[in-house]
């Protein structure tokens, strides 16, 4: 086997851990989950897990930052229809204001806030860092597309992060009160209603009329 090879089977090997450690902390709670029933998800030996991730702490956190860093990708890739040029703005916004609250909805996103809600006492810290890498990240994006939209006339001219945070809000304070703060799963038709309503909304705020 070559250096690159097997560099490439301890990442696989390390990625295959975090992805079952998740899903373990997710179905028993950080408290309740053992090593070894990580390993036996993962399909590796328990050894395996400690030379790749020295204690449990270290594989929640590690496992929690790994999940927080693909959501906040996955949403910054929703957004890909406000890429410009964006002829339909009604149709790019409704489009990603769906693609993110279905993300938003998801099993994985909806693990990861149960999660880090739950242990706030024992990893006070965990709450920011997912922030950062999810909400955080995602409103950057999305305020970089609406300063591309505000330069190009199609919004009025405002603060762009502002407008990126009250397009969020706008899609997930609804989804929080609808799924009652996560615990009820939402239909795809109720999703879009939400989005659709959620655009709607922004653009009566932010469109700018053609003239």
């Amino acid at each position: 086997m070559t250096k690159a090879a097997g560099a490439h089977g301890r990442i696989d090997k390390r990625q295959a851990i975090l992805d079952g450690a998740f899903a373990v902390f997710a179905r028993r709670g950080y408290s309740q989950a053992c090593v070894q029933e990580i390993a036996d998800e993962a399909g590796v030996a328990k050894p395996t897990v400690y030379n790749h991730l020295t204690d449990k702490e270290t594989l929640f956190r590690h496992a929690i930052e790994t999940v927080a860093d693909a959501v906040g990708a996955q949403c910054v890739d929703a957004i890909a229809p406000l890429r410009d040029p964006v002829p339909d703005l009604l149709a790019a916004l409704n489009d990603s204001a769906l693609r993110l609250l279905k993300i938003c909805a998801g099993d994985r996103s909806r693990s990861l806030r149960s999660l880090t809600s739950a242990q706030m006492p024992v990893f006070p810290d965990l709450l920011e860092i997912v922030q950062d890498r999810t909400s955080g990240r995602v409103t950057e994006a999305i305020g970089d597309r609406m300063a591309h939209l505000m330069l190009a006339g199609r919004l009025r001219s405002a603060d762009p992060a502002t407008a990126a945070e009250q397009f969020l809000a706008l899609l997930t304070g609804p989804l929080q009160i609808r799924s009652r703060a996560g615990t009820r799963k939402l239909a795809l038709a109720e999703l879009r209603t939400l989005a659709d309503a959620a655009v709607d909304t922004f653009l009566r705020a932010y469109e700018n009329p053609p003239t």
